[in-house]
């Protein structure tokens, strides 16, 4: 792919979107942490210098992937619940639930856990006081989006969800890096088997990670 000067805001517009779409097939390919500006500006057909007038680094590439798959996956979501979860059900049977409905959904969607765990660590570095509060903002309106579909099938959390929808998240970018471990480590487990148990299945251990979480949040009678 290779692109003419952007000479207007809706071919500038254009090129920002080839740049997030190219590193978004990039993250269908590999783990966030071997996606590289060098490799994206190939695959884009841009010289270096020129993805960084639309990006003012990688990680704010991936950040505004990672916001515009957390939007997906919350409006996904919120059908999942409604297909699965009866809200007329005991507040134990709505907790399993409402938890297994949220291991299966983010297990599925790999890329997403994967920016979930490298979001605090690596890409809300090397970026700007400007990038980072822009991101964090957009942040806090999905954490909100998130609390209020909890809410919904457990309004026994109260206060409670936010920090539950939250920790959601996190867990989940946690999880995702025992689940999926690089060739070496795989060849380690193959070949020491005893070694695997560190080897978790991600909507196996997110589901007991959730539940523990919920019994813990939730009114006991």
């Amino acid at each position: 792919m290779t692109f003419q000067r952007a000479r207007t805001e809706e071919q500038r517009e254009i090129r920002r979107r080839a740049i997030l779409e190219t590193a978004s097939a990039m993250l269908d390919e590999m783990p966030v942490a071997a996606v590289t500006l060098n490799e994206l500006s190939r695959r884009v057909g841009l010289a270096k210098p020129n993805v960084l007038r639309y990006f003012e680094s990688r990680e704010a590439v991936l950040l505004e992937l990672l916001d515009h798959f957390l939007q997906e996956w919350l409006t996904e979501l919120a059908g999942e619940l409604a297909a699965g979860v009866d809200e007329d059900l005991p507040m134990a049977e709505r907790a399993a639930g409402v938890a297994e409905i949220l291991s299966r959904s983010l297990s599925g969607r790999v890329v997403l856990c994967d920016l979930f765990g490298a979001q605090g660590s690596v890409l809300e570095h090397n970026v700007s006081v400007e990038v980072v509060t822009r991101y964090k903002r957009a942040s806090l309106e999905r954490l909100t989006t998130l609390t209020a579909v909890i809410q919904r099938y457990l309004p026994e959390l109260g206060e409670n969800a936010t920090l539950f929808s939250l920790q959601t998240m996190v867990m989940a970018g946690a999880l995702s890096a025992y689940s999926t471990p690089p060739p070496s480590l795989r060849a380690a487990y193959e070949a020491e088997p005893d070694l695997a148990r560190f080897h978790l299945e991600l909507e196996d251990s997110l589901k007991l990670a959730l539940t523990a979480t919920l019994l813990g949040a939730l009114p006991r009678r």
